[in-house]
């Protein structure tokens, strides 16, 4: 027995004599579920949604209800035309679209009482991020029956006049319900008035007759994605995002291992059976991030072959780009792995450091929730971080079917960053032991 808690203390004991590797274990879960705490707590205001408007029908109607969208503070709209709106949407730039449609502010009074045909909003949104149509719909149902209420209800408004007219001139309506109908549109009218005079006097309005029978319009939701070659729309998969923010995950994982690597080699004694061989500094770390980063390429090359085997992933965008993705992102995760060598000092303790800086940059990414549901200066922040690069452009060369064009800026992001750390590398690399 006394030896069993003999080696039970001396194992504890060893276990926080490294003071760095205790610090990570508790600092890591702290940082993590503070993050996502922030995000789904409840007194967490949600950031504004980028979403834009197109207004085809260019009435007093319409143009109040852009405006009211326009100061909405959950909402970020933006007035564009249709083409330019739909291609925002299927780059990520746009959450969602609202095409009013031309009779809106027509038709819109009469469909309150489902007197008359409703006229169709079209909703495009981004698959990917489907949970901010609901937001979006919430606030544009909103909004319209406000403004449509206030509209019909307001005076010198024709909407209750005609449908009047046709009560009156309806045959098939039993006189004592044609009664009872023209008496309340007649009371109706009254109180018109006396609101308009009330404001005319200079008085405060009081607020008219809310609400309605029936919704005033219809909406018809479609997913913003890309054609396929015969021009029909590729249903969304989501699993191509998912492969897209573990893939990078992960990848960056090999580059800690990497790093850990080379430090086990310091450790045991190889690196200098290396440094005693006709071997330069630039041919012993060059190795190094070229081998580092034609495994992080065959790793990735492996992951998306069996997306798209087995999960139905597919590249409707460019498949050069996808590779320049790639091939940098790999370049990035071979330069980190050499800069987790250089700053560390014991393979224990910088691997919990390691392992905690690349949890961070995998969350502020985007690959685990979504970045639209980051506070706003979260969003922000997370384009220092060049996980967030490399999902984006991920997504824009498969699902989203963007050109190669939309690779060029993510690919020299993340070419800067490897720039970056294999210079604070070779900087602090430790050559002697």
């Amino acid at each position: 027995m006394q030896a069993l808690l003999a080696l039970v203390r001396a194992e504890i004991k060893l276990h926080f004599s490294n003071r760095r590797a205790v610090l990570m274990s508790i600092v890591a879960p702290i940082l993590i579920a503070a993050f996502f705490g922030s995000l789904f707590g409840g007194s967490t205001k949600m950031a504004g949604i980028p979403i834009g408007v197109v207004d085809l029908d260019a009435s007093p109607l319409s143009q109040r209800v852009v405006a009211a969208l326009q100061v909405e503070a959950s909402l970020k709209t933006s007035v564009t035309t249709e083409a330019e709106a739909l291609a925002q949407v299927r780059a990520g730039k746009l959450r969602a679209v609202a095409i009013l449609p031309a009779g809106l502010g027509k038709q819109a009074g009469a469909a309150l009482f489902g007197g008359g045909a409703k006229p169709e909003i079209q909703l495009h949104y981004d698959p990917s991020q489907s949970s901010a149509l609901a937001v979006v719909r919430g606030m544009l149902a909103q909004t319209l029956m406000q403004e449509v209420s206030r509209s019909t209800f307001s005076a010198g408004s024709p909407v209750l006049g005609d449908m009047k007219q046709q009560i009156e001139q309806a045959s098939g309506i039993e006189p004592e319900r044609r009664a009872e109908l023209v008496r309340m549109f007649d009371s109706i009218h009254a109180v018109q008035q006396r609101d308009a005079a009330a404001s005319s006097a200079g008085g405060a309005s009081q607020p008219g007759l809310g609400g309605g029978l029936s919704m005033p319009y219809t909406t018809r939701e479609i997913e913003a994605v890309q054609a396929s070659a015969n021009a029909a729309p590729v249903a969304y998969n989501s699993y191509a995002h998912s492969f897209a923010g573990m893939g990078v995950q992960f990848i960056l994982m090999s580059g800690v291992e990497l790093g850990m690597g080379l430090l086990l080699m310091r450790r045991l004694g190889l690196w200098k059976r290396l440094r005693a061989a006709p071997l330069s500094r630039s041919q012993l770390l060059g190795s190094r991030i070229v081998a580092g980063a034609v495994i992080a390429m065959i790793v990735f090359t492996v992951i998306y072959a069996v997306a798209i085997a087995a999960f139905g992933v597919r590249v409707l965008g460019s498949a050069a780009g996808l590779v320049l993705v790639l091939a940098c992102f790999s370049l990035l995760t071979a330069s980190f792995g050499l800069l987790v060598a250089a700053l560390g000092r014991t393979p224990e303790a910088t691997r919990g450091l390691a392992i905690l800086a690349t949890l961070l940059m995998v969350m502020l990414g985007g690959a685990w929730v979504p970045s639209f549901l980051f506070p706003e200066w979260l969003q922000t922040l997370s384009l220092a971080v060049p996980t967030r690069w490399a999902v984006d452009a991920l997504d824009a060369m498969t699902w989203r079917g963007q050109p190669f064009s939309e690779a060029l800026l993510p690919s020299a992001v993340m070419l800067g960053f490897t720039a970056l750390f294999g210079l604070v590398a070779v900087w602090r690399f430790r050559w002697d032991e």
